[in-house]
């Protein structure tokens, strides 16, 4: 098994909890100088537990649907099985993968985003990038190419639904206004992680948060139209982005 997972920190940490197997927690580390545990009952959460922006992604969701970043499935599966929608799991974790397939979605592929873009000819007519699945564009200068990558798995008028945060209350607001950014990051929002379980430290990843305002921008940019759907209790935020 641990052959199996490698450096896949999180989805060996998901698929022990999936089979009541927990060897303990597992911690994410920033660097924002935060370490915190990440509640693995919360990767397999029902539609009822989940935020508020998430259910309105999924009753926003239309058509064929490919999940990027899917994590154990939960989303997928309620697509699936509650709307009776064509949906496709992506997640290049093995552990997650395996707890989607677990969980009975019935299309999860367990690669990048890069190698299904390559392989795959589908177009979908909603993308989903939640629990800040936008962070996957690493950091906040990647993100323009990182939006024009999606728009080759677009049919025409698809979108993409995504939430993510403005974390500028993490940092000291200066007098004039201004955030005090460490002197290493271009961007407040521009976050490094690692996970730990079970003793082990996984690689260090780029995960960058976006602000509403330079995620409108940025999406203008590269010919996405931006609709702020709806806003959360703590700096968090739902946004469709469809091709213009």
């Amino acid at each position: 098994m641990e052959n199996a997972f490698e450096t896949d920190i999180l989805g060996e940490a998901m698929w022990d909890y999936y089979q009541g197997e927990s060897k303990g927690p597992l911690m994410t580390h920033s660097s924002l100088d935060q370490d915190e545990e990440m509640p693995l009952p919360h990767l397999f959460r029902s539609y009822d537990q989940m935020p508020t922006l998430e259910q309105r992604a999924l009753q926003e969701s239309r058509g064929r649907v490919l999940d990027i970043g899917s994590g154990s499935g939960i989303h997928s599966l309620y697509l699936q099985d509650e709307k009776g929608m064509e949906v496709t799991a992506l997640d290049q974790s093995i552990g997650a993968i395996r707890c989607c397939k677990a969980q009975g979605v019935q299309d999860a592929h367990c690669t990048t985003l890069a190698d299904f873009r390559q392989h795959s000819a589908l177009q979908y007519d909603t993308l989903l990038l939640l629990m800040n699945g936008i962070g996957l564009a690493g950091q906040l200068h990647q993100l323009p190419a990182f939006l024009e990558s999606l728009k080759g798995l677009l049919r025409p008028k698809g979108q993409i639904l995504l939430d993510s945060s403005d974390i500028r209350y993490v940092f000291e607001e200066e007098e004039d206004g201004g955030i005090w950014v460490p002197g290493d990051r271009l961007y407040y929002g521009d976050v490094q992680y690692h996970f730990s379980y079970d003793g082990r430290k996984g690689p260090d990843f780029d995960w960058v948060f976006v602000d509403p305002e330079r995620l409108k921008k940025t999406a203008e940019d590269v010919a996405f139209a931006y609709e702020l759907l709806e806003e959360g209790p703590h700096y968090d935020y739902l946004a469709r982005l469809v091709l213009t």
